[in-house]
């Protein structure tokens, strides 16, 4: 069969063709949205398992609060460390190898660390799991972006939800579980999500790598001087003084409700509760995003929830507990809007990736100080004041990086020509 010149209609074979090839693309995209949701799923467990069990594991390996501040910054320590040098790993190895072996990372430190033997171990087996989890916060954004470029707000919807989810469910099942198998089996079996996981994430990376024929992608992801942007200083404080809140009070508010009397169940209770929280926000926080020009009303709004949660913990942290953490919990629910925020203040994957990974490896290493120095405030002064004063300047600093980076421009277009 031939076709006539000027014919618009294509032939058959390449009719299907064009099909194969759309159904492939679509496949492709489930393979990739799949691989991405279930990894979610343990980016935050090995944080939220340990903190309600923290009391017990001390008691068992011999460690004090310094230890338990030092623990508390472990997280954000290394989503930092992660940050700073994710993009680079995502540039030389292509972002879809370079997220298998976050995985791998991830899986190995969060089932081997219970098998520590001592605090040491116990923090370094840690630190490993958490590296591999903040590899995963820096790639999975600028993966978004590169698969999703006109989904943005349903797909990062639906992997910061699943955070959310590996974020809530480990902390309600921690104490239960820790009874019911000891608290070594409570903390290695949130390994079982990050090796679910490798399976897809292998298959996406095979898949891109016949895609791109082994061509490095270093071309396609080159290095921006994000460091020259307002913008990524906005996110800088944004990020970095929502994760300081956040971390300061999932590893805290345990000890700070133990010390007004309550058991660890409460303890446990508040921990889910506060980072439950977080599912109401990641449903409308990505689609206000987009759908305002400037969110940054809504930034003013989470920090009234978080100063009301701060007072309601400082002067009556045994009545209505539970209404304080939620609070508190939404008023770190700028942390999805300032995931998303990556890819809507940037027009390619190659200024997500830059701005994903300058932007939480400064914030969360600033963020790091805060568990440990929660905890000194805490013994200076031998009670809670000043600790959780520390929380409100935090709040401050986070409304200002929210002004700049809630302002309608894209990274790109602020950089200086290069």
């Amino acid at each position: 069969m031939t076709q006539v010149s000027g014919d618009p209609r294509p032939l058959p074979g390449a009719l299907l063709m064009r099909t194969l090839s759309r159904g492939s693309h679509r496949g492709g995209q489930v393979l990739v949205l799949l691989a991405i949701l279930v990894f979610a799923l343990s980016l935050r467990a090995a944080v939220t398992s340990l903190t309600p069990l923290l009391g017990r594991v001390s008691d068992d390996l011999g460690f004090g609060n310094a230890a338990i501040g030092a623990i508390g910054m472990l997280p954000t320590l290394m989503f930092g460390v992660a940050g700073l040098v994710g993009a680079g790993l995502g540039r030389r190895f292509g972002l879809e190898i370079a997220t298998v072996g976050a995985v791998i990372v991830t899986a190995a430190g969060t089932g081997l660390r219970g098998l520590a033997g001592d605090t040491w171990s116990l923090m370094a087996l840690s630190a490993v799991a958490l590296f591999g989890m903040g590899l995963g916060n820096v790639l999975i954004p600028p993966l978004v972006k590169r698969y999703f470029p006109h989904r943005i707000a349903a797909s990062s919807t639906a992997y910061i939800l699943c955070v959310q989810l590996g974020t809530t469910v480990p902390a309600a099942l921690a104490v239960p579980a820790a009874d019911a198998a000891g608290w070594r089996w409570a903390l290695a079996g949130w390994a079982a999500i990050p090796l679910l996981a490798l399976v897809p994430w292998i298959a996406v990376a095979r898949r891109r790598r016949a895609e791109t024929s082994g061509e490095i992608e270093t071309a396609a992801t080159p290095r921006l001087p994000v460091w020259r942007s307002p913008i990524a200083w906005g996110l800088v404080f944004l990020f970095g003084m929502t994760s300081l809140m956040t971390y300061s009070l999932l590893t805290w508010i345990p000890e700070l409700l133990a010390d007004a009397g309550a058991d660890d169940a409460l303890g446990g209770a508040a921990v889910a509760a506060f980072a439950g929280v977080g599912f109401l926000a990641t449903f409308v926080a990505p689609w206000l995003c987009l759908r305002f020009a400037n969110p940054y009303g809504f930034i003013v709004g989470f920090a009234a929830c978080m100063l009301s949660g701060l007072a309601g913990l400082y002067w009556a942290p045994l009545t209505g507990t539970i209404a304080w953490v939620l609070l508190a919990g939404l008023g770190v629910s700028s942390f999805p809007m300032a995931l998303t925020l990556i890819n809507v203040r940037t027009r390619t994957a190659a200024g997500s990736a830059s701005l994903s990974g300058f932007g939480q490896g400064l914030g969360y290493l600033l963020a790091c100080a805060g568990p440990l120095l929660f905890g000194i405030l805490r013994e200076v002064s031998g009670g809670w004041g000043l600790s959780l004063s520390l929380l409100v300047v935090a709040t401050c600093l986070m409304l200002i990086g929210g002004y700049v980076i809630c302002r309608p421009r894209f990274l790109e277009d602020s950089l200086p020509a290069v």
